[in-house]
């Protein structure tokens, strides 16, 4: 790759990344929640029922990055830790019946967003976009997770 395509390239994934983050700011801060709370929540909407490592390890944050995140969930009302039944010493993550209508909401809102953001967009181009965006996080996933820690 040329240099020229490789600053092309990160710089578009720069813009990429500041427009999701400042989405889902917005549609975090229309929920009155800090963004990286709906991270927390759509993973065990998705998920279901995990362990404090896997919410770190998902969201690529250190676990006392993760722990901070879901104690407020937790506090909130949103999320709830039980023991794990197949590791009496470990705890299990899970949505309550709020954090599950939170799920909900930003599920909502993220979809009347992306509606109208590609509303312009042929269905063949959103596939195509989609496949290409697979692509670029494949293609950057498995650089990432073949290196060694630094």
């Amino acid at each position: 790759m040329s240099d020229d395509a490789t600053t092309a390239l990160v710089t578009a994934l720069e813009r990429l990344s500041r427009a999701q983050r400042e989405a889902a700011a917005r549609i975090a801060g229309d929920l009155g929640r800090p963004r990286a709370a709906l991270g927390v929540v759509r993973l065990l909407r998705v998920r279901g029922p995990v362990q404090l490592c896997e919410v770190a390890d998902t969201l690529r944050v250190d676990a006392s990055v993760a722990s901070r995140q879901v104690g407020a969930l937790v506090e909130g009302g949103y999320v709830r830790r039980t023991v794990d039944e197949t590791d009496r010493r470990a705890r299990t993550l899970e949505l309550t019946d709020a954090g599950h209508r939170l799920a909900a909401q930003s599920d909502d809102r993220f979809d009347a967003f992306v509606a109208e953001a590609f509303a312009d967009w042929s269905a063949e181009d959103l596939a195509d976009a989609i496949d290409h965006v697979r692509d670029v996080a494949d293609a950057i996933s498995s650089v990432s997770q073949e290196a060694p820690p630094r």
